[in-house]
């Protein structure tokens, strides 16, 4: 089965808006077994809308997703066209109108008409209720193929599909059963592992099961899928195949099914025990952002320093003065003082420091963009690495904190 993604805005087109809503929905689609053929992003215009939605139902798609468009202004004309396409009207829907009347009432709001125009619905639709907005979603189906309209707003598209497109979805098309296992690696290229695994991966074709690597700055995402009849028998293959890998490359797996490194490293907190502190400088705080990013951090992070400025590192973590004007800050000495003043001073068991030159300016011919030392100090004593990273300050950021976490990660299961 195949879909379509329409996603309607000048906003989208003019860059000043990230489609994510066509990232998320292809996710979840894959994981029905729905493939999507193509993805298009068209402007808030009849002709343009009109164009898409035909060229759509022409395609070998079976279902056409539609984002987008459907806000209360005049600028906002997908319901419009929709009636034109299904050759249908606009009729004021109670059940709808008095849902958008609640909303506002229990946000203290006062509405306008252009809010009450939002419960005109078209007449051929089934109408898909909206509980996190105003703008509802609307299903149809002409010739053999489903087209679905939702609004652009995430939260409230990712609503609509969860509660009622993708459960209808399965209900009226007859889907294949399909089994992803995603291997979450850190601390490789992807080049180094296709090399490292490249046996395994040969003996995917003989169980039907195929692989994806997914990279991202610091992380290398190794998915195995495998598509039948039967859910169980997929199971059991890919599970096979998965733990064969983490036979082979156990040193650089962190976990599975997407979950996130810091997600992975706060779990193992707490399954050990231990608490975690971090004096951060070319990180600007990031990775005390992304251990707090999950519930229950508390029970593992006690607290942290942004030690940006040189004085900041002596008079706070009480690194040397002399240690930085010799050897800099950024150096093996001062981000091992740095560590070590981060949990004396929070009595954890664990901290985490970095220093480095995060770019784009900076750099010198011995320390050039991209150089980052970072350390975790410990019960057992403080190790130090140094990194090269790249000349992007965003991406040297984010490799930092997952090479940041992973040594601690390393520490505690060493």
């Amino acid at each position: 089965m195949q879909a379509e993604l329409i996603t309607i805005g000048d906003e989208i087109l003019f860059g000043q808006t990230i489609d994510t809503n066509s990232a998320w929905m292809g996710k979840r689609l894959n994981l029905l077994g729905i493939q999507v053929s193509q993805i298009t992003s068209i402007k808030d215009e009849r002709e343009a809308i009109l164009t898409a939605l035909l060229a759509a139902e022409h395609s070998a798609a079976n279902l056409v997703l539609i984002t987008g468009g459907l806000g209360p202004t005049k600028d906002d004309i997908t319901k419009h066209v929709l009636c034109e396409y299904f050759n249908t009207y606009l009729e004021r829907n109670q059940e709808v109108l008095k849902q958008i009347q609640s909303f506002f009432k229990e946000r203290g709001r006062e509405m306008l008409e252009s809010n009450n125009q939002q419960a005109d619905l078209p007449k051929a639709c089934t109408v898909l209720l909206n509980k996190m907005g105003t703008a509802s979603g609307m299903w149809f189906e002409r010739n053999n193929t489903v087209f679905v309209s939702m609004p652009g707003v995430p939260y409230e598209m990712k609503h609509l599909m969860s509660d009622h497109v993708l459960p209808k979805v399965q209900e009226i098309f007859q889907l294949p059963a399909i089994f992803h296992k995603t291997i979450m690696t850190e601390g490789i290229g992807e080049s180094f592992l296709v090399e490292i695994i490249k046996d395994w991966e040969t003996s995917l074709s003989a169980e039907d099961v195929k692989i994806a690597y997914l990279p991202s700055p610091g992380i290398v995402r190794v998915r195995l899928t495998s598509m039948g009849t039967e859910i169980e028998p997929l199971q059991e293959k890919v599970n096979r195949k998965a733990q064969e890998l983490h036979q082979i490359i156990p040193q650089y797996i962190f976990g599975e099914d997407d979950i996130s490194m810091e997600e992975a490293l706060g779990k193992l907190l707490i399954e050990k025990g231990k608490t975690i502190a971090t004096a951060e400088s070319c990180t600007g705080g990031y990775i005390a952002h992304l251990l707090t990013s999950r519930p229950g951090s508390s029970a593992f992070y006690l607290g942290g320093f942004v030690s940006y400025d040189n004085q900041v590192k002596v008079e706070v973590l009480k690194v040397d003065k002399d240690s930085i004007e010799e050897e800099g800050a950024v150096s093996e000495t001062v981000v091992k003082q740095m560590a070590n003043g981060a949990r004396n001073l929070l009595k954890t068991d664990l901290a985490i420091a970095t220093s480095g030159v995060a770019g784009p300016d900076g750099g010198t011919d011995e320390k050039p963009v991209g150089t980052v030392w970072i350390a975790v100090a410990s019960s057992t004593g403080v190790i130090a690495k140094k990194f090269l990273f790249e000349k992007n300050r965003v991406r040297n950021i984010r490799r930092s904190a997952m090479a940041a976490m992973s040594m601690v990660r390393k520490v505690l299961t060493s």
